[in-house]
């Protein structure tokens, strides 16, 4: 099996690291990750510039790893043509949870789409970061169980992992689809001049079988995800009231 890892915390992140050496218990990895970091960049694809790859700075224990001028998308679309017959695309481990609606602008999952939309199997992995960074060791059993179920499972090929910080055990969910919790907080610089933040407020208890409510209960969230974005619902009370003439 070919596994290429990206992310889109950079090709620094120790969370990139810690998932590059898990995956090599389950296939050939190699690393594929932006030189920058490219948090919250969404599903972006850069189309005004050509991009480049160098070799990474970084030592992978032996792993092939490069550095790409891009974004998490584009490291899957040219890590998967340069790398021919690419099976798995693992994006992360991202610092910073994924869960809820935060999946519309991650980063992180996009990698993971972009591997969906080019015929692989895509796995988005995240973990809540504070004052300092995760224990990925710790993390390690739970990151190679739910990387054993994931491969193993050939229906499935596109899914969002969060683990929280001491897990216990597993959990299938949905995704949690509250309102949104982002906010525009006003500020001023040193020189007077206004700025603004885009940032983030907690969120009321999550309905129970979300990736949200896995969390809050200390387990692993594991959502199974679909690029359709087609509201069946709505289409079909739409073509039953305006039927196509």
């Amino acid at each position: 099996m070919r596994i290429l890892v990206t992310n889109d915390d950079g090709i620094y992140s120790p969370g990139i690291a810690a998932l590059a050496r898990i995956a090599a218990r389950f296939g050939e990895v190699r690393v594929v990750a932006p030189d920058v970091e490219q948090s919250s960049m969404g599903h972006a694809i850069t189309a005004s510039r050509p991009l480049f790859y160098k070799k990474s700075p970084v030592n992978f224990e032996g792993l092939e790893a490069y550095r790409v001028n891009g974004t998490p998308a584009d490291c899957v679309a040219l890590g998967s043509h340069l790398w021919a017959q690419t099976d798995v695309v693992l994006s992360g481990i991202n610092m910073g949870l994924n869960l809820g609606n935060s999946m519309w602008h991650s980063g992180t999952l996009a990698g993971a789409k972009q591997a969906a939309l080019l015929g692989m199997k895509g796995i988005a992995l995240s973990t809540p970061v504070g004052k300092t960074e995760p224990d990925f060791k710790a993390l390690e059993p739970y990151v190679e169980k739910v990387l054993g179920l994931l491969l193993e499972n050939a229906n499935l090929t596109l899914a969002n992992v969060n683990f929280p910080p001491n897990p216990t055990g597993i959990q299938w969910t949905r995704q949690a689809v509250q309102q949104y919790d982002g906010k525009i907080v006003p500020g001023t610089d040193p020189m007077g001049r206004k700025h603004y933040w885009f940032t983030v407020v907690p969120l009321e208890d999550a309905e129970e079988g979300t990736d949200r409510w896995a969390i809050d209960k200390g387990l692993v969230s594991i959502t199974p995800l679909r690029l359709d974005l087609t509201n069946e619902k709505e289409l079909m009370a739409v073509l039953q009231k305006t039927p196509v003439q």
